[in-house]
């Protein structure tokens, strides 16, 4: 009886393993374009802790995807960082869904509103975006507060975070520095079933230790 719970518990794992695949994606060729797309010219190679990061420093909504990558369901996990001031200034976060530039989902952070003293600002710290039917402006306007969040307990606006995203089901959840609740859950607005990752960046952010899990 032993051997046979050892073996259905083998199995289970095993089992497990093959319907989640994890994929550690080379920051280091983004800037490169090597199995990249998109704003490749707005990003430079930096490193957190002698790993590889991608800075973005350029004005706009900045894009890269990883190329032939496709991702349903599953978790996006990665190290950031911003900056507090000036306002404005600092957008960091991760897109999937991503057809093209103009086409993605995204979840981004706006470091600047983490501990805002006006707490309708620092409702606007976490924001989920599906383009180009859903940008921010839109749903602020039509879906206020529904789709962007403060951030419990507030991050520094000028330190590193850890960010997990689990996207299931057609829901997405966003777990900040290993908080057992979620910031910020949504409903996917995209009716894409797949699309590729990447990288979403508008002024200065850095992005490291990125990770994909994927559920078969």
């Amino acid at each position: 009886t032993l051997s046979i719970t050892l073996t259905a518990l083998i199995l289970a794992c095993c089992n497990y393993a093959a319907s989640a695949q994890t994929l550690t994606p080379d920051l280091k060729a983004v800037p490169d374009g090597k199995g990249w797309k998109g704003s490749i010219d707005a990003t430079k190679v930096t490193e957190k802790d002698g790993a590889a990061a991608i800075e973005f420093n350029k004005r706009g909504q900045n894009v890269v995807w990883l190329d032939g990558f496709e991702f349903s369901a599953g978790t996006i996990e990665f190290d950031a960082k911003g900056k507090s001031t000036p306002p404005q200034s600092s957008f960091i976060g991760v897109a999937f869904r991503v057809v093209e530039a103009a086409t993605h989902d995204a979840v981004y952070f706006r470091p600047f509103n983490f501990r805002e003293a006006d707490p309708e600002k620092k409702s606007h710290a976490v924001q989920y975006v599906s383009e180009p039917q859903w940008p921010w402006q839109k749903l602020r306007q039509e879906k206020p507060g529904q789709f962007e969040k403060a951030i419990e307990p507030a991050p520094d606006g000028d330190a590193w975070f850890h960010a997990k995203i689990l996207v299931e089901k057609r829901q997405v959840k966003v777990f900040v520095n290993g908080a057992t609740e979620p910031s910020l859950v949504v409903n996917e607005l995209s009716d894409r079933p797949g699309g590729s990752v990447g990288l979403w960046g508008n002024g200065y952010g850095v992005i490291a230790n990125l990770k994909i899990t994927q559920k078969k």
